[in-house]
Formats: C-alpha cells, structure tokens, sequence
C-alpha cells in the first residue's frame, strides 16, 4: 500500500501545480476549487501503479494520471448540477457555490484539459490512449444517462442495472489501470487483462456498497442506514427481491415502495425483513463475489511476476473488506 499512498500523493502535490489562466475569473477559480476539494485520487493512482507494473516511468504517466483525476472531478461537477446535490465532499457544489451555468461551462474546460493533458508526453502511445480515454468518456456519459432513466422506468432489469453500473462507474477504473499499462509498453493482452481487473473489481464495489447500504454500520460506512431504500432507488438488492417476490412477500413489497403513510424508520424495517425472506443479502454477496473473483482471475493472467501483482490484490482485498 505504500507505493500506492506515494502516487496518491504525487497526484496531489501536481494537481496543485496545475497552471490555470487567472480570467476569466469565474471560468477558471471554480475548477480550481472542484479540484482542491480532496478525493481519494485512486484512480489516478493505479494508473501510475499500472505503468510501473510494466516498466514503465513514472515521469512518463503523471500527466495521464492528471487526466483522469481531472476528467472524473468534470464528471462530479455535472453529476452535481443532475442531482441537485448542495454538498460535494463537505463543501458547497460548484453549482450551488457558484450557480449553474457556472458548473456547465467550468466541467466542460475541465474535459477539454483532460485531454490537453492526455496529450503531453505520450507521444509513442497516443492515439492508443486517446482511444480508450474517449470510449470510456462516452461510455460513463451514457451510464449516467442510464441511471437517470432507471429513475422513471418501471421496467429494469438486473442485467440493466449491472450494465449501468459497469459504465458509470467500473469502466473508468478498468481505463485508468489500461492507460498506465499502454504508456508502460504493456503487451495488449496484459492491458485488456488489467483492464478487465479494474473493471469486474469496479462492480463488485458498487455491489457491495449496495449491500452496505442498508446491512452496514453507518459509523463504518459513514452513511445513513437504508438511503437508498427510502428512496426507492434501483439497486441490485430490490431489483432482485423484485424478480423474486410472489404473492403476499410481492405484494408487502410493492406496499412499501409505493406508501405515503410509512415513515423512514418503519419503511427500512418492512424493507429488510422482506429482503431476509428472500435472502437478498446473500444472493447480492455471491454476485459482488462472482465479479470480484472475476478480477482476481483477470490480474492472476497477467504474464509477469506474481510478486509484482501482489499490491494490485492487496489494493482489491482491501477495497472489499469494508466492515457490515
């Protein structure tokens, strides 16, 4: 985890160092600010990981690594404005800091430097990386729009779901871990490997999130327990207890999505006691498994040292050994 930790802070000290013009003023503080807000920057991380689990220099990727950190803060600043969500990391969105033209205008300069950034030094590799950059770019875009459709649509399957969640969410990390391995000379079978690695591990967090959601301790998860249940939204959880549910469990179930006289409390309660009938929990375990093991089977093929890939494992096992 060490080497981790040292790439973590050598994307924060550079993004630091970034050099944004001065006017105007309300074009350019806000990123600045979206961007000194903090993050776990593991993204960027493990593609300076990637890099060097190849070979590769870490002088040749920090800027790749730049990138991404930039493209996924462009995302949060937009998902923000969707959402309507006031707080980002603690602090004022750029939207409601600032307002929302604002935010538009700012995450659009903030995709545009991802690039620029992408462009600098990867001379050998870059069309290869500006490929995969830009496919992964669209593909969170319409994961985005998927989870805003998954919101009216009474018709989503497990399979939708897992689809939206893979690209809203899973393929940036299965990006960021390739684009470390191409500006590393990787062979193109080791980055389609730690590609599927980064990808199938992304699922299983958001699995196991789904799960923590409502079954973890909120002083371990930092979250309130059954959010996403008051919400009535989509999870693995209720789109399975949903495709399982018959009779008098479907209809108890269906009662308490729809029910205007249920407060929270007693809603998160009707909830997972429908869901411990269905053994819910564990149906959602064995998936976040299924795709963890996935994983683990993906970094395993990768042709070099197994030594060598032992912090990439050490990062996936703790990633998923969050306490429920």
């Amino acid at each position: 985890m060490q080497k981790i930790l040292r790439y973590i802070a050598l994307v924060d000290d550079s993004l630091k160092n970034i050099v944004l013009k001065k006017e105007p003023a309300t074009l350019y503080e806000p990123i600045t600010y979206m961007l000194n807000l903090g993050g776990k920057r593991i993204r960027p991380a493990l593609l300076m990981l990637a890099n060097n689990l190849f070979g590769g220099k870490d002088e040749d990727a920090l800027n790749s690594a730049l990138a991404i950190e930039v493209f996924h803060n462009f995302t949060l600043m937009h998902d923000d404005i969707m959402d309507e969500a006031p707080l980002r990391r603690g602090s004022q969105s750029v939207y409601k800091k600032w307002n929302t033209n604002v935010a538009i205008l700012s995450g659009d300069v903030m995709l545009i430097q991802a690039i620029q950034l992408l462009s600098k030094e990867n001379t050998t590799a870059l069309s290869e990386v500006l490929e995969i950059f830009n496919t992964t770019a669209v593909q969170v875009c319409e994961g985005q729009q998927f989870d805003m459709d998954f919101e009216t649509s009474s018709a989503v399957s497990i399979d939708d779901y897992l689809k939206m969640i893979e690209l809203k969410t899973a393929v940036l990390l299965g990006c960021s871990l390739k684009i470390g391995a191409i500006i590393g000379n990787a062979t193109k079978e080791d980055a389609n490997h730690i590609y599927e690695f980064g990808k199938n591990l992304g699922i299983a967090f958001q699995l196991m999130d789904d799960v923590l959601d409502l079954y973890g301790d909120p002083k371990k998860v930092g979250k309130r327990v059954g959010g996403d249940v008051i919400a009535n939204k989509k999870t693995y959880l209720l789109l399975k207890a949903q495709e399982l549910a018959t009779g008098k469990t479907k209809k108890d179930l269906d009662f308490c999505l729809s029910s205007s006289v249920l407060d929270d409390k007693s809603k998160v309660e009707k909830v997972t006691t429908l869901f411990n009938e269905l053994n819910i929990k564990q149906l959602a375990t064995d998936e976040m498994n299924l795709f963890y093991n996935t994983a683990i089977s993906h970094l395993d093929s990768i042709n070099t040292l197994t030594e060598k890939k032992q912090v990439f494992e050490n990062f996936a096992k703790n990633l998923m050994s969050r306490e429920n």
